[in-house]
């Protein structure tokens, strides 16, 4: 059985895109907050984290673990704290280009499979009025960089360079090859 180490809903809807023949078992695991380095070890280092954990209580099953973040001038966000850290996300974003990394482990017969996909994403010019509408809907509140290119933040993007599926929240090309690689 193919399991999504996952509580990300988008992530279940894309995976569903691959498949329809998975379940979904929730990580509890701690995840360690960044502390420098290579973004792309970080996310990968979490995806595995997640996997492990649920891998434990699947034995013998396949099992996919995914974290995502958004590294802007240096520094690696998350999702929002609250409306004012969202706030403050979208408006240093504004104008700029973001790096947003997906981790991606697969754990299957007891050997792990990981990889990080990086997709440059540019915002355009954003106005106050624009960041406080958004953050007002709540879509921004779980989601790293506190937005989702999937939903009303995708007006905000002037350019994408690399999978749109990435920052979603799955690498959808590169979980492809792996799945194809355990097979």
């Amino acid at each position: 059985m193919l399991i999504l180490a996952s509580k990300s809903p988008r992530r279940r809807e894309l995976l569903s895109l691959l498949t329809t023949e998975f379940e979904i078992d929730v990580s509890d695991a701690h995840e360690p907050e960044f502390s420098g380095g290579e973004v792309s070890s970080y996310v990968r280092e979490l995806a595995c984290i997640k996997a492990r954990e649920v891998a434990r209580r699947h034995p013998g099953d396949t099992v996919i673990g995914a974290d995502t973040v958004v590294a802007f001038d240096g520094e690696v966000l998350g999702k929002p704290r609250n409306e004012e850290h969202a706030r403050a996300m979208l408006t240093a974003m504004s104008g700029g280009v973001q790096k947003v990394y997906t981790g991606v482990c697969v754990i299957h017969n007891g050997r792990e499979y990981t990889d990080a996909v990086c997709t440059e994403v540019i915002f355009r010019d954003l106005s106050k009025a624009e960041i406080d509408a958004y953050v007002a809907t709540g879509e921004c509140m779980d989601k790293a960089g506190a937005y989702g290119i999937q939903g009303g933040a995708g007006e905000f993007v002037s350019h994408i360079a690399g999978d749109y599926f990435n920052v979603i929240g799955l690498p959808m090309k590169r979980l492809s090859e792996m799945l194809e690689e355990i097979r």
